[in-house]
């Protein structure tokens, strides 16, 4: 239904699906990977890599169904300029649960640089945003659409340990999210290596890239200075635009989130994806 124009009930996101992929390009002599994958790995096209049961249905499938069953209708593939396989990809596949846009960054500056690609998509709407290699549980999905104002979703370092699957040193290579006393979040450590994951705790709070943004996440994505690896890089945007006082609440998830960084990743998500069938 449109009324002026817009589609009323709309939930927007935003899938970042334009990375370059350096760790899966990466050789890997333990990696088990077929033909179809070895070609994925090699091109870094982690959002594209045949998972499941048959190899045959790539990554973002899954990842674009699970954001349909929780509520999502629009979504916009943050992409390289050469995307024509994706494209093509989806428009062989009908995708009927979602209204599927493109915005292409033309060269891959970092994940803030990436989000302001989308900015015309995104109008003034709350957003949801999140990593093209990384299928969330659905209630963390379902809680960050529900939210009338900006968030980020939380996972717990020892569940993450225990239902991902992830070694105690992969978790310390995520974010540790701090929040105040109203659960509103005050700091983002990236990477902070196990010692400084320690610092905070067994039940420290990770983010993995998984948030709920208003508009004013664009000014601070065009403000953000370059990081020290060269990049725009969308947590340093966060903080900018918390330091400007945007309240950002630290929502509290739970359940595996399924990671695909590397080689050594696919065996083990096309196994826990076996039995699911991701409807577009």
């Amino acid at each position: 239904m449109e009324i002026d124009g817009a589609h009323v009930g709309t939930v927007k996101a935003v899938v970042l699906a334009r990375g370059v992929g350096r760790r899966m390009r990466e050789a890997d002599a333990g990696s088990t990977l077929n033909e179809a994958q070895r070609l994925a790995a090699s091109l870094g096209q982690k959002a594209m890599m045949p998972i499941g049961a048959s190899n045959g249905r790539p990554f973002l499938d899954y990842v674009l169904a699970g954001l349909a069953d929780a509520g999502v209708t629009d979504v916009c593939l943050v992409v390289a300029p050469d995307h024509a396989a994706m494209r093509e990809h989806f428009e062989r596949a009908h995708v009927t649960r979602l209204r599927l846009q493109y915005a292409v960054q033309p060269e891959a500056l970092g994940t803030a640089n990436a989000l302001l690609a989308a900015r015309e998509f995104a109008g003034s709407d709350l957003i949801l945003v999140l990593n093209a290699d990384n299928l969330y549980p659905h209630q963390s999905l379902v809680d960050l659409v529900g939210l009338d104002g900006p968030g980020v979703a939380a996972f717990d370092r020892a569940a993450l340990v225990a239902e991902s699957g992830f070694a105690p040193e992969r978790v310390a290579q995520f974010a540790v999210l701090e929040a105040d006393a109203e659960n509103v979040l005050v700091g983002i450590h990236e990477k902070p290596g196990l010692a400084g994951l320690d610092a905070f705790g067994p039940r420290a709070l990770v983010g993995m890239n998984l948030w709920r943004f208003a508009d004013s996440i664009f000014r601070a994505c065009q403000d953000v200075p370059k990081s020290a690896r060269g990049e725009f890089e969308l947590p340093e945007a966060v903080m900018i635009a918390v330091t400007r006082g945007e309240r950002i609440r630290v929502v509290p998830a739970s359940g595996a989130v399924l990671d695909l960084s590397r080689r050594a990743d696919v065996a083990g998500v096309s196994a826990r994806l076996a039995e699911r069938e991701p409807r577009l």
